[in-house]
């Protein structure tokens, strides 16, 4: 078995307030999560309202699978609008 991990760190140059963050960022865990089947919780920096950072999760059992999917992830938090990707780090166990 191999648990995928992707911590994602994003800022949010719109935002006026935490709601307008937390607005942004409801709307992309939802489609995360519909979209790659995946687990994604807010992990980090939960009380700044320009930043922070996702935990995405899969469990696969081919670490080149859990790769691709975590892989597909990045590229589609990139592309969100209302949300721009700082950094992004990804580990395997």
């Amino acid at each position: 078995m191999v648990i995928g991990i992707l911590a994602v760190d994003l800022s949010f140059p719109d935002a006026q307030s935490l709601k307008d963050k937390r607005q942004s960022l409801m709307s992309l865990k939802t489609k995360i999560r519909h979209t790659f089947n995946v687990s994604v919780a807010e992990i980090g920096e939960l009380d700044l309202w320009q930043s922070g950072t996702l935990g995405i999760v899969t469990v696969s059992n081919d670490q080149r699978h859990a790769n691709e999917v975590l892989s597909k992830v990045a590229d589609f938090v990139e592309r969100f609008d209302g949300a721009v990707m700082e950094d992004y780090q990804m580990q395997f166990l």
